[in-house]
């Protein structure tokens, strides 16, 4: 099979036209990196009008193909063939490489050949930038070598792989699905147990007077501090999840960088709370991360009279998340103030109380969490098996005209069906 360099086939990062001869206050669409999955998750619906996103974005427009350049959702193959944009025009994070389809090359063949294991392995490989900040360069897309079959045979391998990759969508969003309605069945548990929907509660106090203290970790210009080697491990935003922290993808600042920024310097058992993207989210720091810093991050210490589990679990409720929502500012990315968190009313319990809601509460969400981890791990299952047949299609490993592809696996409750 021929290989074809990507820039005789493309445009890399080309201009958008389209884009200027809209007038300001035209509406488009708008794509944040959490908007941009494949297929049915792909998330559309947000707009901005034009003078909103004239400076400081990326520009696209309906039929451009979308690839994250920044870890780890390049590795995570979050590339979008992008269609139905709003006047047919979008802009979103500059974290996006913007690849225009030229006469020799199917949008959808060239889609795909961006999602196979060689494109994303190799990717990772040429990425520049201190860790956790590490990019695609463009150099890499335009050379990156593309199996080029007859446009008929690319059109016959893109028919069959949208046809075999709407199934595996489809089990995959079944998973999700249930996953997502664990986490709200945990929510509803959460907040009966907690009792904060309850009208007629009294004892609810601003947390200023609960915890010992409120800070936020470092805010301007972060990045000074990168260093590739040595250092202090630093918390960002994307490592914390609602009641859990994800040590992958953590940067490092310099011991200099450490030293000048001591209060943010976390502590066992401090609660981190996220300020921008999923505003809210919460989550107690464990022993291995004592001493690390964090950027962009609101740290409550509990101090004696507060339970950080207990902190953790009231935070992440849904009546908290309400009120964090309602109290971020932002029209492009919503965060959320120290100030504000400092307002945010949580039950006056004692010790004792607070344990054994702790108590509670775990005996319950973790049965919960058991099932709906089980629906995740099915999820990764099927999305390891969508990029080995994508590759495999690509790559011409099988005659797309013959197979039926009837060997995808179902993974349900543990037990693999062909």
């Amino acid at each position: 099979m021929k290989m074809i360099r990507l820039r005789y086939l493309a445009k890399v990062n080309p201009s958008t036209p389209a884009f200027s001869r809209m007038s300001d206050e035209n509406r488009l669409t708008f794509l944040p990196m959490e908007s941009v999955w494949p297929g049915l998750r792909l998330d559309t619906s947000q707009h901005r009008r034009k003078r909103e996103v004239a400076v400081g974005y990326t520009r696209f427009q309906d039929g451009d193909l979308l690839v994250p350049k920044i870890t780890p959702t390049f590795e995570a193959g979050r590339a979008v063939l992008i269609e139905g944009l709003l006047g047919g025009v979008g802009a979103g994070t500059t974290e996006l490489h913007v690849i225009r389809p030229g006469e020799r090359v199917d949008p959808r063949f060239l889609f795909y050949v961006v999602n196979t294991r060689d494109f994303l392995k190799l990717g990772k490989s040429e990425m520049y930038g201190v860790a956790g900040q590490q990019r695609v360069p463009d150099e890499f897309l335009r050379d990156f070598l593309v199996p080029v079959p007859s446009v008929n045979e690319q059109r016959r391998i893109s028919t069959f792989l949208d046809a075999e990759i709407a199934r595996i969508e489809r089990l995959i969003g079944a998973r999700g699905r249930m996953a997502s309605l664990l986490e709200l069945k945990k929510d509803r548990l959460a907040a009966e147990i907690l009792g904060l929907e309850a009208s007629e509660r009294k004892d609810l106090t601003p947390l200023k007077y609960i915890v010992s203290g409120v800070t936020v970790g470092i805010v301007i210009t972060p990045a000074k501090w990168y260093t590739d080697s040595g250092g202090v491990p630093a918390l960002r935003g994307l490592n914390v999840r609602p009641g859990s922290i994800d040590s992958e993808g953590l940067v490092r600042i310099s011991a200099r960088g450490h030293a000048e920024n001591l209060k943010s310097r976390l502590a066992e058992g401090d609660v981190v709370v996220v300020r921008t993207g999923q505003a809210g989210a919460a989550a107690v720091v464990p022993a291995e991360l004592a001493g690390a810093n964090c950027i962009d991050l609101i740290i409550l210490r509990p101090g004696e009279r507060v339970v950080p589990r207990y902190l953790e679990y009231v935070l992440n409720s849904n009546h908290v998340r309400s009120r964090v929502i309602e109290h971020s500012v932002g029209s492009i990315q919503a965060h959320f103030n120290v100030s504000a968190m400092k307002r945010i009313a949580i039950p006056k319990l004692s010790r004792e109380e607070q344990c054994e809601v702790v108590e509670r509460l775990d005996v319950k969400v973790e049965s919960i969490e058991t099932l709906r981890r089980k629906f995740v791990r099915q999820q990764a299952l099927l999305t390891e098996r969508r990029q080995a047949l994508i590759t495999a299609a690509v790559t011409g490993q099988f005659d797309v005209s013959t197979a039926s592809g009837r060997n995808v696996t179902d993974v349900t409750d543990g037990v693999t069906r062909v």
